[in-house]
């Protein structure tokens, strides 16, 4: 069974850590995403000045995740990209460090399994 990994990390500084951990457990590929969350938005959104300067929302812009999206075979290999990322980022349910979640997918296509060319 395929499943899709899909991982909000924090600090995208850690992104090159994170996916060098995840293709050393068969990540063959990912989707790399900046993306941003509810809370981040409302905070910043709290600050920006009612005035018509930008530079708060820049700033804010600038502040995003990274969201990784990988389509993997096995249960086993969702493990071990759990594990990958906690080894970069420390424990996920500790506060600044992501979210990762995974679902089986019952159709895949254009994901090479291991050992073969996409």
């Amino acid at each position: 069974m395929m499943y899709v990994v899909l991982c909000v990390l924090d600090d995208p500084d850690r992104l090159d850590e994170v996916l060098d951990a995840w293709r050393k457990t068969g990540v063959s590929g990912a989707t790399i995403i900046e993306s941003n969350g509810l809370y981040r938005r409302q905070t910043y959104h709290r600050h920006i000045p009612l005035r018509f300067g930008f530079e708060h929302l820049t700033e804010w812009m600038e502040q995003c995740n990274i969201t990784l999206v990988a389509v993997v075979e096995g249960e086993e290999i969702v493990q071990r990209c759990i594990e990958a990322v906690e080894s970069v980022v420390g424990r996920l349910e500790e506060p600044n460090t992501g979210v990762l979640a995974a679902w089986p997918v019952p159709i895949v296509r254009g994901v090479a399994k291991r050992g073969e060319e996409a």
